[in-house]
């Protein structure tokens, strides 16, 4: 129910546990590492660790991966309690972010002027911390580029195109019906055109950047160079038709490295994995030059580095900054170029001979001259959020480019002013603080005398509450604290800008919520997709247990195989129904083609199909769980009344009616409520089968939105707001439908 702050505090507690081994052990220190990176760059990283703790025996270095928006939040959550790993790896768009919030420390101390010149300009990242007006010291680059570039296959493309012409061309000639069966089965062409970064390359090479350039966030999306790109974006799909629909990063990744597309527009980090891939001849280009145009194809190129944790200090800072030197020396560099075609950030390798004469790296080094540098604000992550969905509504063909443009500058605007807002205690705070003084006054003196009984008690108990002390002490720290913590946010103004250092000012959080009309629209979408789940959760829950509980052959084999979709774990359930949900290749569409002549649905392409997607999904998932109750409650049935009803001829139906289900209710009815509750709060399956709400953010519920809320735009102070409208509106259904049902009496016979 308040998701995001039991899982900001459930991370924070898990840094603590794996920080724990951090102390000293003996002589030894022990520093963390947070990272990002892919399995074959974790190879080299594992290497490189064993070589510097060889070199330095009294430092051990503990890795641990995590997911890019899984480093970003944990970090803050880690950060915000005092812990977390001394280092941080990933690339520098967080760095903002981490600056504004106060969560990372000026590394300048140890790399002194003549160490740092040498590393390229973009190697190091510095920014003002708080309100220093000299910029710090706040990223430490092993490598620059992180950036995307063409890669194509030569056994289906001679030579890579140099112009946009050139690329329709060759991806025409490559998008080909094998079988004649009316459907694709080879594309020239494929990207991750679900998210913009992606789109930035075609931005730039028609002359438009996010950015206006007074030097300040000040978004600039809607130009005619940005509807220009856009439309020629939409015809790659719509007119020439060298797109697969839905294309998002898996499905472009997995055709490419099939064998099933020409060409792919994809980061250095993957180009390790399509080189070694002996399905496929790949190799690296740079993207060509707009033909309209004459510019270059130009991507975002950010650096990729380590940056320390503010509460890394003394020794455990200096242990640190040793390894930050050693994974940044002009060796590891050289190995990781070696091995994953990396650039790197020292102005020495930049004569290596390996830097001019391997193939990838000089194609990556031509692309890299023609990108442009990633804003290293916090106001980029406004930009996507506000790019995303009108991108997808654009590929989708609901906005022309003219539409998609304006509205993604209209939203940029309203997320950034959203993004950067400092509300200020008012008169109301002083209210606050003074009702939340009188009813701890009050609860006190309500409880006088528990304390002296209570007392009495330990005395002659003492045992016991020693036996039941660790469950109450969890119960408080994952229930009680959580929950009052988070009321107490919901008054607050904590936020990117009041990250550490907010106060309490007021209501002004509720009356945000109230006042969105999205709000009212998700909570409609939310009560629909709850209401429709949890009915078909019920009545083929009813009707299986009823099957299984009469004569049929072979039921615990049924019950077995009924269950499996509960006993499955969720997150590899709705990426399996994802996946049978997509256009092209999905299962739901080849068979219901095959077999009923159907034609193919949109299914994740359209905002309705994508939520009746979502309910299928989410059905599939709850329906076991009321059979076995169900089932469960039915084995408690006296067969006597059966007996007795059939000797009076009562019909089937009529026995189901006045007897299995009126003793049933007590079973039924909280199963229902808890039902209820955990489709309302299902984050999962939305999440996972629509990718986060899309298309164009038309497929959230209450609880998805809530978590788009405070993880994407920082806005803590709303979501824990948010949060609790969600918690009273579950527990006033809850106790109302307890009490209109009567579930807590009994049922006689």
């Amino acid at each position: 129910m308040l998701r995001f702050v039991r899982r900001r505090n459930c991370l924070a507690l898990l840094s603590i546990f794996l920080l724990a081994g951090c102390a000293e052990s003996g002589d030894q220190k022990v520093i963390t590492l947070w990272h990002q990176m892919t399995v074959a760059e974790r190879e080299v990283l594992d290497d490189e660790v064993q070589r510097f703790e060889a070199a330095f025996p009294d430092i051990r270095v503990n890795t641990l991966y995590k997911e890019t928006e899984e480093l970003r939040s944990g970090f803050q959550a880690a950060s915000l309690a005092g812990t977390g790993p001394e280092l941080i790896f990933g690339p520098a768009d967080s760095m903002g972010t981490f600056v504004t919030m106060g969560i990372i420390q000026d590394m300048q101390p140890w790399l002194p002027s003549d160490i740092a010149a040498e590393f390229v300009e973009q190697g190091l990242i510095h920014l003002p911390i708080a309100d220093e007006t000299k910029p710090s010291l706040v990223q430490v680059g092993d490598r620059v580029g992180n950036h995307l570039a063409l890669v194509y296959n030569r056994n289906l493309i001679d030579s890579p195109p140099t112009t946009t012409d050139e690329m329709i061309e060759l991806a025409s000639a490559a998008t080909i019906d094998k079988n004649l069966s009316g459907k694709i089965d080879q594309y020239g062409l494929v990207w991750n055109f679900v998210e913009p970064f992606f789109a930035v390359p075609f931005l730039t090479g028609h002359g438009a950047w996010v950015f206006d350039d007074s030097g300040q966030p000040v978004p600039n999306l809607d130009t005619p160079e940005c509807v220009t790109a856009l439309e020629f974006i939409a015809s790659l799909q719509n007119q020439y038709k060298v797109l697969p629909a839905n294309c998002d990063y898996e499905t472009a990744d997995a055709l490419f490295k099939s064998g099933s597309a020409a060409m792919i527009i994809n980061g250095d980090w993957s180009w390790g994995d399509y080189l070694d891939n002996p399905n496929i001849d790949a190799a690296i280009a740079p993207m060509p030059i707009v033909s309209s145009t004459g510019l270059p194809m130009g991507p975002m190129v950010a650096t990729k580095g380590y940056s320390l944790n503010v509460h890394a200090r003394g020794d455990q800072a200096d242990a640190a900054m040793r390894f930050v030197k050693f994974m940044t020396s002009d060796e590891t560099q050289r190995n990781f170029m070696t091995r994953l075609k990396t650039l790197p950030s020292r102005k020495s390798l930049l004569d290596d001979p390996l830097l001019q004469n391997d193939p990838t790296l000089v194609a990556s080094a031509e692309q890299m001259k023609n990108g442009r540098a990633m804003p290293v604000v916090s106001e980029l992550r406004a930009i996507w959020d506000s790019m995303r969905p009108h991108y997808q509504a654009l590929m989708a063909g609901d906005q022309s480019a003219a539409e998609a443009a304006a509205n993604m500058q209209s939203d940029a605007v309203v997320t950034i002013e959203r993004l950067n807002s400092d509300i200020q205690p008012g008169s109301a705070s002083l209210i606050l603080k003074l009702i939340a003084l009188a009813v701890t006054l009050s609860l006190l003196w309500w409880q006088r005398t528990a304390v002296p009984t209570f007392l009495g008690d330990w005395k002659k108990n003492k045992l016991a509450y020693l036996l039941i002390a660790p469950s109450l002490a969890v119960i408080f720290f994952t229930i009680v604290y959580p929950f009052f913590y988070n009321v107490v946010l919901s008054f607050s103004n904590m936020s990117l800008r009041n990250f550490q250092d907010w106060q309490v000012v007021g209501f002004q959080n509720y009356q945000q919520v109230f006042s969105e009309t999205k709000f009212f629209v998700v909570l409609v979408k939310t009560i629909i997709w709850t209401v429709v789940c949890v009915f078909f959760h019920v009545v083929s829950g009813l009707l299986l247990a009823v099957t299984l509980n009469g004569p049929v052959w072979g039921k615990s084999i049924y019950r077995v195989i009924l269950i499996l979709p509960w006993a499955i774990p969720a997150y590899i359930t709705a990426l399996t129904w994802r996946g049978m949900f997509d256009y092209e290749y999905g299962a739901v569409n080849l068979l219901a083609n095959q077999y009923l002549g159907i034609a193919p649905i949109n299914w994740l392409g359209d905002a309705t199909n994508a939520f009746i997607a979502c309910i299928v999904a989410n059905i599939w998932l709850g329906f076991p769980f009321m059979m076995v109750i169900t089932l469960g409650g039915m084995q408690g049935i006296s067969r006597e009344l059966y007996e007795a009803a059939r000797i009076d001829r009562v019909p089937r139906w009529k026995q189901f009616w006045h007897i299995t289900l009126p003793m049933l209710k007590p079973v039924l009815v909280p199963a229902i409520t808890l039902g209820t509750i955990w489709t309302f709060n299902n984050l999962n399956v939305i999440w996972l089968v629509s990718n986060g709400g899309e298309p164009s953010d038309k497929t959230h519920i209450l609880v998805s939105y809530v978590y788009k809320a405070v993880f994407n735009l920082y806005q803590y102070g709303f979501g824990a707001a948010l949060s609790l409208v969600i918690f009273a509106m579950l527990l006033v259904f809850s106790l109302l439908f307890l009490w209109r049902t009567k579930a807590t009496e009994g049922v006689g016979p």
